[in-house]
């Protein structure tokens, strides 16, 4: 087969594996964009002013890939891989009164409500410490507080907006980011197709022998413009037999 130019439009498909065990972490496949950089800086030795020999440093690379579409264990990468399935959150859920000075409070399935978190406000006006309405709260009932002598602010077919803390141990994922949950080390493979002048497609592939998320991202969300786009760059690392990074090139797999 000769061996023909070649020109490339195909983002690359990825194939992440933790590197400890070779696992399968991910097969992500909807990126937009899949970059690979790679430096090598070299100092020279000089004579008289002008470069007479060249120190080659060792190869430096980032494995950049931006993404709008996107399965949640995505953001798992930059934590520490793990799925969560337990989560605390703050929610508002409007409540129809249909006993004088007391709210029920329907939390989500399997959800728990966080002692000390619970607040009432008047619909309108949730937030708003002016309109707060003093209580207690047990069984998923909030009860007002009402001076001896006082009326109640509470009343029957009043609608009302309670704010709390709810823990939930079904029904979700969670990604927890924060100073003990370290990025894994992981094994990449990068695949997509090559295009020769003669309209044939050759596999190629580009393979990571070891690399590490960067823990920096950004995330934007907007009503208006592009959907949110999810940015990570991985660091190419050296494993312990010396290895970096291979392109591989599948000649008989050409199409």
């Amino acid at each position: 087969m000769p061996d023909l130019n070649k020109a490339n439009r195909q983002v690359c498909d990825l194939d992440i594996r933790i590197k400890q065990t070779m696992e399968p972490f991910l097969y992500f496949d909807t990126a937009n964009t899949t970059t690979n950089s790679i430096s090598a800086e070299a100092v020279y030795a000089m004579a008289k002013g002008a470069k007479r020999v060249a120190f080659q440093n060792p190869l430096e690379g980032t494995l950049e890939v931006e993404a709008q579409v996107y399965p949640f264990v995505l953001f798992a990468l930059m934590s520490d891989g793990v799925i969560d399935t337990t989560a605390t959150y703050a929610t508002v859920q409007e409540v129809k009164c249909t006993t004088a000075g007391q709210l029920t409070i329907t939390p989500p399935t399997d959800g728990t409500v966080v002692t000390g978190s619970v607040f009432a406000y008047p619909a309108d006006t949730f937030a708003d410490t002016t309109t707060a309405i003093t209580g207690t709260f047990a069984t998923n009932t909030f009860t007002e507080t009402v001076a001896e002598g006082g009326t109640a602010k509470i009343t029957v077919n009043s609608y009302y907006k309670v704010g709390y803390l709810v823990t939930r141990t079904s029904g979700l994922k969670k990604v927890a980011f924060n100073n003990k949950r370290l990025p894994k080390d992981y094994y990449i493979t990068a695949s997509t197709v090559d295009k020769d002048e003669d309209g044939l497609l050759t596999p190629f592939m580009q393979v990571y022998y070891k690399a590490t998320v960067q823990r920096n991202f950004e995330l934007s969300f907007s009503s208006e413009g592009d959907p949110a786009t999810v940015k990570m760059t991985f660091d190419i690392m050296e494993d312990k037999d010396g290895n970096w990074v291979d392109f591989i090139e599948l000649t008989d797999d050409a199409y």
